[in-house]
């Protein structure tokens, strides 16, 4: 059966989906071009002309598969509700416990970035991106009145740092804390660096 013939930017994206999963099953390390091609039933050089370099199609798919997730935050942080509302759902979206997708390309991402300087940069970025999106959602809330807080980047800074090394420990270790005990970490530590009581998270 003929393939359908599809846009540039459709078969690109086809190829960062494609690159995702691989990745995540093989990853960063062992993944290569062939593997992607294969598994859509295309040529290497198909995949080379969109990405001159496995490394550029890697740091691409990371990207790709990055800002699904921060574009997912966003809209969890621009609803229509309290700020201490929106960091909540943000934060338990976010942790080891919670939906979103891709804790093992970002821990293939992180390792492989030490050598990989396109990677780097990109995972750099938006990270940063993560922590600008949740330091403005606490500014908002200090604002209104709803919590104190004269720091809100150093706030965001704490939070991931926790959430990101919880997300090495369950993914890597097979959870040796239950999902319930990671999910209250994470809320106790939103609610003290907001200055309230647990119980006011979900008032």
């Amino acid at each position: 059966m003929a393939r359908v013939r599809l846009s540039v930017a459709e078969r690109r994206e086809e190829l960062l989906r494609a690159a995702v999963e691989q990745i995540e099953v093989r990853g960063v390390a062992a993944v290569r071009i062939a593997d992607v091609a294969s598994v859509l039933g295309v040529s290497n050089a198909l995949v080379l002309y969109h990405f001159s370099s496995k490394e550029k199609l890697v740091a691409a798919a990371f990207a790709y598969a990055a800002e699904a997730d921060l574009a997912h935050l966003r809209r969890l942080l621009t609803r229509r509700t309290s700020a201490v509302r929106r960091l909540r759902a943000a934060v338990r979206w976010y942790a080891p416990t919670g939906q979103a997708k891709g804790w093992r390309l970002w821990i293939e991402g992180w390792a492989s970035s030490l050598r990989d300087p396109v990677l780097r940069e990109v995972a750099g970025d938006l990270d940063q991106q993560w922590k600008a999106e949740l330091a403005e959602v606490i500014e908002e809330g200090a604002a209104a009145g709803e919590f104190r807080c004269d720091d809100p980047m150093s706030v965001a800074w704490r939070l991931t740092a926790l959430l990101d090394g919880l997300a090495v420990q369950m993914t890597s270790y097979a959870g040796p804390l239950s999902s319930a005990t990671m999910l209250q970490w994470t809320e106790e530590a939103l609610a003290r660096e907001l200055g309230i009581e647990h119980e006011a998270l979900t008032a």
